[in-house]
């Protein structure tokens, strides 16, 4: 009888204001089903403990809320009360809300059928002054800018001019237009990347310089890409002898034809890039949850790849002619595919992911060829065993082909994860690397 008239409703006896067990109450007991704001299930163990304490200390137990009279989207409100503030539409708020791990199934236990829903319901609830838009507008595909399309063509504009120094040039004037080469070469690079879809700076209000690893291992790759064939081939043979020199008869030789392939292939992959990015805005403003856009994303990620690989193989078969070189595009494909995905996911903010492949590749290459080195060591020709396997059934050229196909795969695999996530093609003010994200 007693628990009856004390949950009939009535005036407060108490006259304290807002404390700070009725924000407890709200944050978690008011979650449909003993639910957290976030979705997560409470431990219903720790009711017991808090009415024991409340006991011992000569104060009445507080009596279970009842179900339906709390409201549970004011509490995640209020959990993520900066996220809805700095919003300029719903999307921002749906792609926050599933960067900290909310998905359509959280979603359900706020009364609602998606994430999307959910946060058009919070986009409406925030407090905001007459002027300000009260429906969201539809997200807009990134412009293309004429600053960005022209720094993606100064790579490939850089390599083709020292590719011409060098024919015309011998001896000491040659290796000083390759140092000078190179050097304008990593410059237009860096100018490519810090504008236009491939930037890493575009996914927060806050810049941040990209990983030194991804830049350390990248160089790797590339030197590799246009030393590391011949001197696998020279170390299996006893040498090399001398140092490269780019001449026929040096007996460490070069690939000069892919190193301007990669660097004509900076534009197509921007493009690619952008087209994926558009796309993706689009089918964000359409879908209508975190499954189907990720289901209509998909397709996008995995044709710009292609189309990527496509222009890629077009242009080092053009360099391959123009130099008169053999064309390898098994070597040139994998290590483009690997690059060029490894950039996706850095622009996107997921960085960890690529700079531990990328380590992975370039480490594995190193070792292949200090095995062969270390193998001259009395003792040691076991070191050597692996890698002349490789040489002697496929050539120098199957090494960084299986080094860069897994690498390629498994960053392929992962963005198929993360670049088809909401989040990942949100506006700059919602960071892409929010909360569970910021490793992966």
């Amino acid at each position: 009888m007693r628990d009856v008239e004390l949950d009939r409703p009535g005036t407060p006896g108490s006259p304290g204001a807002w404390d700070a067990r009725s924000e407890e109450w709200l944050t978690v007991g008011g979650a449909e089903g003993g639910e957290t704001a976030d979705g997560a299930s409470d431990a219903p163990a720790g009711a017991p403990a808090r009415d024991a304490g409340a006991a011992a200390g000569g104060r009445r137990p507080a009596l279970a809320p009842r179900r339906g009279n709390a409201d549970p989207v004011k509490a995640l409100m209020h959990r993520h009360r900066e996220l809805c503030e700095r919003a300029v539409d719903s999307l921002e708020i749906a792609a926050g809300l599933e960067a900290h791990g909310i998905t359509d199934r959280t979603a359900a236990r706020f009364r609602h059928r998606d994430v999307f829903s959910l946060a058009e319901e919070m986009f409406a609830r925030v407090p905001r002054d007459a002027d300000a838009p009260q429906r969201p507008e539809p997200a807009t595909a990134p412009r293309v800018r004429a600053e960005w399309v022209v720094r993606t063509l100064l790579p490939g504009a850089v390599a083709v001019a020292t590719l011409a120094g060098l024919r015309l040039t011998e001896g000491q004037m040659r290796l000083a237009v390759a140092a000078v080469g190179m050097a304008a070469l990593a410059l237009a690079v860096r100018a490519a990347l810090t504008r236009g879809p491939l930037s890493a700076y575009r996914t927060r209000p806050t810049p941040t310089p990209p990983a030194t690893g991804l830049r350390v291992w990248t160089c790797w790759l590339l030197g590799y890409a246009v030393l590391g064939d011949g001197l696998l081939t020279a170390a299996a043979t006893g040498g090399p002898d001398t140092l490269p020199t780019g001449s026929p008869d040096s007996s460490w030789p070069v690939d000069p034809a892919i190193l301007p392939a990669l660097a004509l292939s900076c534009a197509p992959a921007a493009w690619s890039a952008y087209l994926l990015t558009a796309g993706a805005r689009r089918r964000l403003t359409a879908s209508r949850g975190l499954e189907e856009f990720a289901t209509a994303v998909r397709p996008l990620l995995l044709g710009a790849f292609a189309l990527y690989l496509a222009a890629l193989a077009g242009l080092h078969a053009l360099t391959a002619a123009a130099l008169d070189e053999p064309a390898d595009h098994a070597r040139t494909l994998t290590l483009g595919a690997l690059l060029l995905l490894a950039r996706l996911l850095a622009a996107h903010g997921f960085r960890h992911a690529p700079a531990l492949v990328l380590g992975v590749a370039a480490t594995a290459e190193a070792l292949a060829v200090a095995g062969l080195f270390a193998a001259r060591l009395p003792g040691c020709g076991l070191l050597a065993v692996p890698v002349q396997s490789l040489l002697d059934a496929w050539g120098a050229g199957s090494v960084p082909v299986l080094v860069c196909g897994a690498g390629a795969l498994t960053l392929l695999i992962h963005a198929g994860r993360r670049l088809t996530r909401a989040s990942a093609h949100a506006s700059a003010q919602v960071p892409a690397h929010a909360g569970r994200d910021a490793r992966c």
